[in-house]
């Protein structure tokens, strides 16, 4: 019999999850989560979000069982949205507040008092909370359908730390916070006394959060102690020692495969055996860098030194005033990051540079020829779910893919993450990081001289993320970012446009965030 669980916690016990194809998604899952903080990282596709659902009970596992102490709470990545729901029921809090109004209108019930419990100061919290997460309270008396996609997430999260869980179990919380919403959570999560555990591609989020990481590795879970940082060293020396047993294994067989030969040349030619040498060991040649791969593709590749003119640009939503006569230029080699709050105007800037929606005045002027710029999110939107991803990256006009080798392109991919399977894998059946790798993809290999991404690191893994950074900085053209993943920020770009969220944007050299 096992012994109890510390209160609260979570444990999952050898859970295996097989597909009904027979494809192995898990296989024999053993992991203690206590009191704490933890962080579950992986390659997108690995079953991060799936351990989530399993350890929810949302998913029913082939085999094992999960066992938790305390109430759990689970905030997905992707959220089914009901657009006529009320706010008050997202959040959890329509009885409460509909009983509350009853009371306060003299409607005196019993089962009324019975729903408010101890609950009076619930609008109290609930406004409190959505101010922290950067929503206004007026939204608690609104449709889900009534609210943008990323204040929907904030919402959610904000439902799920009012439910007071015991076991918090995130994924990708940060994805559509601002700066300042990030450090709150933070400060929230440490301060929690229950059991995290936290999907984030975020390396400044988990360093500040986790005292421990969890990652997924061929169906298997390997546990590192520590902050983000001592995972990264510790992975390091781990798979040293895995190189170096794994070179002595090679020796090894090596050797033995050699003794063999040389006991069936014996039998012919024994004076011949003796005067070989038997410890002659090929030694396996390193990969190629990361570096040089990107910087082989990129070789064709031409940009003009002036890309484009923004002159006095302004744009405005009824009296909110976004931004006002903002001037910049774009040249070769830029690395542009926009900044600045939620809602303060960083993706309607980006859609004005991408020409999706127009200025109130001011003009935008591209000094190349088509294609001037690639837009990743408007890619990652117009996938073809029907494609395959080989296809995709290879099929489109004026791509580096059509001048560089095919050994190039598939090094290039293989980078991304992409295995032999995956580049003949039917896009509609990846996952939402693996879709994100194919956008990420055609938009490095198009051949625009300026690549423009609004949170590209949303859905990627932490590989994935670290391949993208090496290949934009080795990107001879411009890039635009707008991202609140800080590490991502301040490894790529050294100029900024910092929005204040009261209408005032600056331009600063190197970055501040």
């Amino acid at each position: 019999m096992s012994s109890p669980l510390p209160t609260p916690a979570l444990a999952l016990h050898a859970l295996d999850l097989v597909r009904p194809d027979g494809t192995v998604t898990l296989r024999g899952l053993d992991l203690l989560v206590p009191p704490g903080r933890s962080g579950l990282v992986g390659a997108n596709g690995s079953g991060k979000s799936t351990v989530l659902r399993l350890a929810a009970g949302q998913l029913a596992p082939t085999a094992g069982h999960v066992t938790t102490t305390g109430r759990v709470g689970l905030l997905p990545q992707d959220l089914a949205l009901d657009t006529a729901q009320p706010v008050e029921d997202f959040l959890g809090l329509g009885p409460v507040r509909r009983a509350l109004r009853r009371i306060e209108s003299g409607s005196v019930d019993e089962a009324d008092f019975d729903a408010v419990g101890d609950d009076w100061d619930v609008d109290q919290r609930a406004h409190a909370q959505l101010e922290k997460l950067g929503l206004p309270g007026e939204l608690l008396d609104r449709r889900v359908g009534e609210v943008s996609g990323g204040e929907a997430v904030r919402l959610a999260l904000a439902g799920l730390l009012l439910a007071r869980p015991d076991v918090l179990l995130l994924d990708e919380p940060t994805n559509f916070l601002d700066v300042a919403g990030i450090a709150w959570l933070e400060r929230w999560l440490r301060d929690f006394r229950g059991a995290l555990l936290v999907v984030s591609h975020d390396r400044a989020f988990l360093e500040q959060v986790v005292t421990s990481i969890v990652e997924i590795e061929n169906h298997h879970l390997q546990t590192y102690d520590g902050s983000y940082s001592d995972y990264v060293q510790q992975k390091q020396f781990r798979l040293k020692n895995l190189e170096r047993e794994f070179s002595n294994e090679q020796q090894l067989l090596a050797y033995e495969q050699e003794a063999i030969s040389d006991r069936k040349e014996a039998v012919k030619n024994p004076t011949g055996v003796l005067k070989r040498r038997l410890a002659n060991i090929k030694k396996s040649k390193n990969p190629r860098p990361v570096d040089t791969v990107v910087t082989a593709i990129y070789s064709g590749l031409h940009v003009h030194d002036n890309l484009a003119e923004i002159a006095g640009i302004s744009k405005s939503y009824g009296e909110q005033q976004l931004f006002d006569n903002l001037s910049f230029s774009i040249h070769r080699g830029d690395r542009i990051a926009i900044t600045g709050p939620n809602g303060c105007g960083k993706t309607t800037l980006v859609d004005i540079l991408t020409e999706s929606e127009k200025p109130d005045s001011g003009k935008i002027k591209w000094k190349t020829k088509a294609p001037s710029f690639i837009y990743y999110n408007q890619v990652l939107a117009d996938l073809d779910l029907d494609d395959t991803v080989t296809h995709s990256v290879n099929a489109m006009p004026d791509s580096l893919a059509l001048t560089a080798t095919k050994k190039e392109v598939n090094r290039f991919l293989t980078l991304l993450q992409f295995s032999e399977m995956d580049l003949k894998t039917r896009i509609g059946v990846l996952s939402g990081g693996q879709k994100a790798r194919v956008a990420l993809a055609q938009c490095l290999l198009f051949g625009a001289g300026v690549i423009v991404l609004d949170e590209p690191t949303n859905h990627l893994d932490l590989q994935s993320t670290q391949v993208l950074e090496r290949a934009l900085m080795a990107f001879p053209g411009a890039v635009i970012i707008v991202s609140h993943d800080r590490f991502f920020v301040e490894k790529v770009a050294f100029r900024q446009l910092s929005f204040d969220g009261h209408g005032s944007v600056k331009e600063i050299a190197g970055v501040q965030m």
